[in-house]
């Protein structure tokens, strides 16, 4: 089973951009799709934005369609969440997940890996 690793969270302003990585070892990290998932405070776990094992199909929460992008590097073993114009409602621990599929999935009920979580944190 791959291990994941995330990192790059941080304490950002309203408006700003930053980019949270993923980097997997240990397990087959192209074969399954992945995605990323966040917890705010106080609230449950959310599925933010999927990718297929391929890149070639992605997904996205509505309360982040436009805004974050997720891609992946199958030769780095890193998957990546690219996220602009941040809000304090993105305020969250984002992890990131791989599945036992090849085609994107919402449920985290279909992913058997997880990272430890990297916190962003969005001020106004």
């Amino acid at each position: 089973q791959v291990q994941l690793v995330e990192s790059g969270g941080g304490l950002m302003q309203a408006g700003d951009s930053l980019r949270v990585s993923c980097t997997g070892s240990g397990g087959v990290f192209h074969y399954y799709s992945m995605a990323w998932f966040r917890r705010a405070p106080g609230k449950e776990r959310e599925f933010v934005a999927g990718i297929s094992w391929s890149g070639g199909k992605t997904d996205y929460a509505d309360s982040v369609k436009g805004r974050f992008t997720i891609s992946r590097d199958n030769d780095k073993n890193t998957l990546y969440l690219q996220m602009e114009s941040l809000t304090p409602e993105d305020t969250a621990v984002y992890y990131c997940a791989s599945s036992q599929y090849y085609t994107v999935q919402r449920s985290p009920e279909n992913y058997d890996a997880w990272g430890q979580g990297t916190e962003v944190i969005v001020s106004s």
